[in-house]
């Protein structure tokens, strides 16, 4: 018996699978495909994410430094309103190579990840877990003490074990171009209703553009109107759900969720790989795979630990539905130099940004 089965090595999955592992349980992990793939996600984050990679991997995994972002309320050729630091503010990634990555670290934790395992059913009893999985040798059943449900916003292991859903699922795409562009700043458009558009630069890698829109919009038309009005050819594109909120309980009687399917992500950007391995690592520390009640503690912490950020991104992302003139006006207002942290927007608070408010011409 497993300590705990995991389902699904993303970020969020691998994070858990290496963090217990280390731990000293006995943890495995399931991928239904090639990890890595089909790209759903997009590879912009926060310095932050090196804290969880070997140090080695920078180079490997880093495609360019970002300075700031141009804010929009119009297309390509409309005014810009900067926002900026004097050192890197973020990173663009290769985010196909960071799972990878952080498979490999989970691996070399002690974790026994496998990919090409489709997991088809899960039971949850009174005394274990049973996870179905069909692999390269057919059927198998897979039982632990508990099971990780960090299988993405549609997760299968939320819907086995009847918890609920989060607040929403946003509808994302994702493109990519072959421009070469070292620029070190990305552009955000305010111009989808109830979000945004980006356009991130990544020097040799191409430039990804994306946005993400409410369910019943049309995402493929507003799509190809962004990269038409940049007068683009994408080469490669992809798309997937984005949960905005977490729902009202990520743990059940031997199961929990980390990651999208916790909907442990920000709500102003829809980013969740750095909050999916934090409440990664807070699993690891809080849950007892023998004492299932430890599971509540693992909620209570997460929740402790990233709530008041997604609270306050909640807000932040009501002001893109804001009318124009008051958009138009707050961008002016807090435009130029910011010490503001992209995955905390409680940093709003932090004595950094009352510097550089103070500094502004």
């Amino acid at each position: 018996m497993y300590d705990a089965v995991v389902v699904g090595a993303g970020p969020a999955g691998s994070r858990f699978a290496r963090s217990a592992a280390e731990r000293g349980w006995d943890v495995l992990a399931l991928e239904s495909g090639e990890i890595g793939l089909p790209l759903a996600c997009s590879g912009h984050v926060s310095l932050d994410v090196w804290e969880f990679v070997p140090d080695d991997a920078r180079e490997k995994l880093l495609q360019n430094e970002i300075y700031g972002a141009r804010f929009h309320l119009g297309g390509a050729d409309s005014r810009a309103h900067l926002f900026h630091k004097e050192e890197v503010v973020s990173n663009a990634i290769d985010r196909v190579g960071l799972d990878r990555t952080l498979a490999d670290c989970a691996r070399e934790a002690g974790a026994d990840v496998r990919a090409g395992h489709t997991v088809t059913g899960i039971e949850e009893y009174s005394d274990r877990v049973e996870v179905r999985a069909n692999g390269p040798d057919g059927v198998e059943t897979f039982t632990g003490r508990l099971v990780c449900g960090a299988d993405g916003p549609r997760s299968k292991v939320r819907a086995a074990v009847g918890l609920p859903e989060p607040g929403e699922l946003l509808h994302g795409v994702l493109g990519f171009s072959d421009e070469i562009d070292d620029d070190d700043f990305v552009d955000v458009h305010l111009t989808v209703p109830r979000f945004f558009a980006w356009r991130i630069p990544r020097q040799e890698a191409g430039v990804e553009y994306g946005l993400a829109v409410a369910p019943g919009d049309d995402a493929p038309g507003r799509f190809e109107a962004l990269v038409s009005d940049y007068g683009v050819e994408i080469q490669r594109r992809c798309s997937g759900a984005i949960p905005i909120g977490p729902p009202d309980r990520t743990v059940g009687r031997r199961s929990f969720l980390v990651g999208d399917a916790a909907g442990q992500t920000k709500p102003f950007t829809g980013g969740g790989i750095l909050y999916g391995m934090r409440a990664a690592d807070i699993a690891a520390r809080e849950i007892d795979p023998e004492r299932p009640a430890t599971l509540h503690a693992y909620e209570h912490a997460w929740r402790s630990e990233l709530g008041g950020d997604q609270t306050l991104g909640a807000a932040i992302r009501a002001g893109y539905s804001l009318p124009r003139p008051i958009q138009r006006a707050g961008l002016r207002a807090f435009s130029g130099e910011i010490g503001v942290h992209m995955d905390r927007p409680t940093s709003l608070f932090s004595r950094a940004q009352l510097r550089a408010m103070l500094s502004w011409d």
